[in-house]
């Protein structure tokens, strides 16, 4: 089993998301995501979570909380535990232009489009909460390859 951060960026009602579309055998292809990625040996949560977050878009967080954790269990990849946080951008961060991610595309959603676009079906079950601000989301979500087969 693997440690992971996932984290959701905001700024206003927009949230910066990532589509996954440039690695090979990425778990996570064709998918809007959160950005985050797994621990380095010794670094704790907040740590992977600044660093992925710095890694993946540039930015550096004005504010961000962990909200969470989601236990990904599954038949096809490694079980991870996910913490889960959001985080606020600058409205500078906002206005500028997106930086070139490896992991895929970057784009600004506004909140009420986000829940449409392609992603795990467990992500529908814990973005309303963490959109609504609950800082105590706890939930495991059980894969049978890409299909969500029990959560709870």
């Amino acid at each position: 089993m693997r440690n992971t951060t996932l984290g959701y960026l905001y700024c206003g009602d927009d949230w910066l998301l990532l589509y996954r579309n440039k690695k090979k055998n990425d778990l996570n292809q064709a998918k809007w995501v959160g950005v985050g990625g797994k621990f380095e040996p010794g670094e704790t949560a907040d740590a992977c979570f600044l660093r992925e977050v710095k890694e993946e878009t540039g930015f550096t967080p004005v504010s961000f909380r962990r909200v969470g954790l989601i236990h990904f269990r599954s038949d096809t990849w490694e079980d991870e535990e996910m913490y889960l946080y959001r985080g606020e951008l600058s409205a500078a961060d906002r206005a500028g232009a997106l930086p070139d991610c490896d992991e895929g595309e970057l784009a600004w959603v506004p909140q009420k489009d986000l829940l449409a676009l392609p992603m795990w079906e467990g992500d529908r079950l814990f973005l309303p909460p963490l959109f609504a601000g609950e800082d105590d989301i706890e939930m495991t979500l059980v894969y049978r390859g890409d299909e969500l087969a029990d959560h709870y």
